[in-house]
């Protein structure tokens, strides 16, 4: 960081502790042909490509006391093509697991989708029109543990039914893991995902809304998400303005990205949670 002021977006000692193994071995895995070492710390990479997630700004507008554009851009779209973001987002959620004294791979997902309007210049191949909702723009899915961590992301357009938002979570969850053996949803997601998780050997369960209520009532177990996920998510930038590192891939340490119908927006960002006492 050198004599600069530092950002809130830097990455702390602590957190750099955890992550500067991995980007150390990538480095070393990726040696320059003519020897150089690179001009930048990685840690103030890093520090770039947190700012950008965090403010949403443009490359081309970082702080000149942080890296230029050209040299951030370049390690973010290596890391994000070649998985380096996901093995970190996967180390991250299995360490703060097993800290709650959990397995590191979870045996229960909840899935949920929100709606939200895509940001100016966004494609309009890649967006759609919610009409339950009213709201033009992107879909967000996520699949979260019970502590409210995201295992899977996926973007969809708002005019994406529920089932297929669904479906799409459970392939990247057995994708990713073969431990979870239960899905828990909300009534929007019908049969057609019951019967798709059941080829994953995961047992989808629909949780039905008591229709005395009225309003926002949290359900049982499924307010992990509501609660933690997307509220976290849509705070931080990483997914809710659908711009900048988060438009193009989700950066940060998010989940497995996925953009359906074109390229460009999406992801997580590791939301927590409390819940004691529940299997996952």
């Amino acid at each position: 960081m050198g004599d600069r002021k530092p950002y809130s977006s830097d990455v702390s000692d602590e957190q750099w502790v955890l992550v500067e193994p991995v980007i150390s071995a990538w480095k070393a895995g990726h040696p320059s042909v003519s020897g150089h070492q690179g001009r930048y710390a990685m840690r103030e990479i890093v520090n770039a490509i947190l700012y950008q997630n965090r403010t949403g700004c443009q490359w081309d507008l970082l702080p000149h006391d942080l890296p230029p554009a050209g040299a951030v851009k370049y390690y973010f779209y290596k890391w994000r093509d070649d998985g380096t973001d996901q093995t970190i987002h996967d180390l991250l959620r299995w360490q703060l697991r097993e800290k709650k004294r959990r397995l590191a791979d979870p045996s229960l997902v909840v899935l949920d989708t929100q709606s939200i309007h895509a940001a100016v210049g966004v494609p309009s191949t890649t967006t759609g029109r919610d009409a339950a909702k009213r709201v033009p723009g992107r879909k967000r899915c996520l699949a979260v543990d019970v502590l409210g961590l995201v295992v899977e992301a996926v973007v969809l357009p708002a005019s994406a039914h529920e089932n297929a938002a669904g479906i799409a979570l459970l392939d990247g969850v057995a994708e990713q893991t073969d431990t979870v053996r239960k899905a828990l949803v909300d009534q929007g997601f019908k049969k057609s995902v019951v019967e798709h998780g059941e080829r994953h050997g995961i047992d989808v369960e629909i949780i039905e809304r008591n229709p005395t209520d009225k309003g926002f009532v949290p359900q049982a177990k499924r307010w992990v998400r509501d609660g933690g996920g997307f509220r976290v998510l849509a705070g931080n930038g990483a997914v809710g303005r659908c711009r900048g590192a988060a438009g193009e891939v989700a950066a940060g340490t998010g989940a497995r990205r996925r953009v359906r119908a074109g390229e460009g927006a999406g992801g997580g960002h590791v939301a927590e949670g409390a819940v004691g006492g529940e299997a996952g």
